[in-house]
């Protein structure tokens, strides 16, 4: 995929206030300092795209980017949005802010129509947390598609990241029959880059011909 234009358009704390649902939008969520808004700098290869941040819970609303790529050189144009959630879990905020923050993104992912996948970040340092896994199992209720982004693979070795991610997987299965696609990144090694893209570029394809066909 080669990016042609990247550029913030909107931050909103409400889903009905997002642009209009036109196009195809993948959006990218996780604990709090999970390496997010790093994450969406390395696909999309800009390095200020997204605000990163030493604070967590730093991201507060729903942040569109739009995105303009082509498959590759002198292929058409193809235009979608990304998007930036807040971070779930361990920011230092009130409980009624944490309340209001999980109500905005569950009605987020539920009501989206656009939405074609959600990555969930989870860091690749630690052992399964529960935090994670129930918020997984809330999108499977919810019915709503999501691909699991494993972080900061170069903070640890080989070895310890494997462990962890068999670990997760084999958490999952207690209750999935299925598993989600899994990547395994490092945003200042661009590990799992050329994959995410590779997915994105997938979908994008049943995507465009979907709107296509309702617009026909």
């Amino acid at each position: 995929m080669i990016f042609t234009k990247a550029t913030y358009i909107i931050s909103n704390p409400d889903h009905t206030a997002c642009p209009k649902p036109d196009r195809p939008e993948y959006a990218f969520i996780g604990r709090s300092n999970v390496g997010k808004s790093s994450l969406i700098n390395m696909i999309t290869g800009i390095k200020n795209l997204a605000k990163t941040s030493g604070t967590p819970g730093k991201t507060q609303l729903i942040n569109h980017f739009f995105i303009e790529s082509r498959e590759k050189e002198h292929a058409p144009l193809q235009q979608w949005y990304l998007v930036d959630l807040p971070g779930y879990g361990f920011a230092k905020v009130s409980a009624s802010k944490r309340k209001s923050w999980e109500k905005m993104i569950g009605e987020y992912v539920r009501s989206r129509e656009n939405l074609i996948n959600l990555f969930v970040l989870v860091d690749s340092r630690h052992t399964p947390q529960q935090l994670d896994l129930d918020f997984v199992n809330k999108l499977g209720e919810w019915k709503v598609p999501f691909a699991i982004v494993f972080t900061k693979s170069d903070k640890e070795t080989q070895k310890v990241v494997s462990s962890h991610v068999r670990q997760f997987a084999e958490a999952m299965k207690k209750t999935w029959v299925e598993l989600p696609p899994i990547f395994v990144t490092s945003a200042e090694k661009k590990t799992g880059k050329a994959d995410l893209l590779t997915l994105i570029e997938e979908m994008n394809k049943e995507a465009f011909e979907k709107f296509k066909n309702q617009d026909a």
